[in-house]
């Protein structure tokens, strides 16, 4: 699943390198400083596979100056596997997911800063509410964690910066988890809580 939605950002990445510029200069007060966006991998919502997110993610952001962002993004999604398995031969693995699934939503409050050019470096910091849903698709329990990703991308500006794409790479981190149910606990604690590598494939429309 992951695959197919890396391929087709690949396809727009290079479709996009010629209108790749540098970044909103610090003495620009013509650029756009609202956008809102979302992300490629809500994509997965429709490809055929055995477990769908229902991803919804929202994102709506402000350029305080040139080389600094701030934003709020709004997301749901579930997933039932643990978070932290690394790619490879476990991840979404039969036999190394959850009685069930997570359903959570979460609001983060995010920090970009530009560092050179369209080379961006990010801060997520994301409180999220669970629910825990059992094989048989009833609520068992609620939780709560802080959930943060650390990320590095590049801001490609399109068509006459009207939209941007940013790929990026992440490590995301739980600093905090409330207790789980016993069998979704058992299965979670089994990874770290710490991912590296996490693919990101933000766009969005400025205004």
């Amino acid at each position: 699943m992951q695959k197919k939605i890396l391929q087709f950002a690949l396809i727009l990445l290079m479709a996009g390198t010629s209108q790749v510029k540098a970044q909103y200069a610090k003495e620009d007060s013509t650029y756009r400083k609202f956008f809102i966006g979302s992300t490629l991998f809500m994509l997965a919502n429709v490809v055929p596979d055995n477990n769908p997110p229902q991803m919804v993610y929202l994102n709506l952001g402000y350029r305080v100056t040139g080389k600094d962002v701030i934003s709020l993004e709004f997301k749901t999604w579930k997933y039932g596997w643990p978070i932290g398995i690394p790619f490879g031969k476990s991840y979404e693995a039969d036999g190394e997911g959850f009685p069930g699934y997570i359903r959570e939503h979460g609001v983060s409050l995010n920090y970009q800063r530009f560092l050179w050019k369209g080379l961006f470096a990010q801060v997520d910091v994301m409180p999220a509410f669970q629910t825990f849903v059992n094989d048989d698709d009833k609520k068992i329990d609620k939780g709560f964690q802080i959930f943060n990703t650390y990320s590095i991308g590049y801001h490609i500006k399109l068509f006459k910066d009207r939209l941007f794409f940013q790929p990026s790479i992440a490590m995301t981190h739980r600093p905090y988890q409330s207790t789980m149910p016993d069998s979704f606990k058992q299965v979670d604690d089994r990874w770290p809580r710490v991912f590296f590598w996490q693919p990101g494939l933000h766009f969005g429309v400025n205004f």
